[in-house]
Parts: structure tokens; C-alpha cells; sequence
């Protein structure tokens, strides 16, 4: 199982989507929500260069918003 972090908001409608997407493929992931926790924020930055959400870490391939095709390369799904 590969290690996948998912930065979102609650109110993301696109991070919805990701971890949606997570699930019905029974992938695991730890679900990080920046919009509590301004370190998580920082870190995000410094792995996309982006505020925006969501940003989809899989073991250090970034992907930004939900591209379903790279997900599911860097997966292997």
C-alpha cells in the first residue's frame, strides 16, 4: 500500500471527489485538513506551490486538483 496524503477542505467540492475516488478503489490515505492547521498549510506549499486544494501527495508525487488519470498511475490502479 502506498503512502497517500490528501490536503482538502471540508468545503472542498473537488476534494470530495478525490477521496471518493480513494475509497471506491479501497486506497487508503490520511486526509489533511489545511483548513485548521496552518503548519499543514506551510507544508503543502512547499510540496505544490499551491494554495489551492486539493493537493494529492503518493509517496512524494504531488498532483494537483483531481486528475483522476495521474491518481490512478501513480497508484498503479
Amino acid at each position: 500500500m502506498k503512502n497517500v496524503k490528501v490536503y482538502s477542505t471540508p468545503s472542498c467540492p473537488f476534494c470530495m471527489r478525490v477521496k471518493e475516488y480513494l475509497k471506491s478503489n479501497n486506497v487508503g490515505y490520511e486526509d489533511i485538513d489545511v483548513s485548521q492547521d496552518q503548519d499543514k498549510v506551510q507544508e503543502m506549499l512547499q510540496k505544490s506551490g499551491q494554495m489551492g486544494v486539493p493537493v494529492v501527495d503518493i509517496e512524494g508525487e504531488i498532483i494537483i486538483g483531481f486528475d483522476k488519470d495521474k491518481i490512478s498511475s501513480a497508484l498503479g490502479i
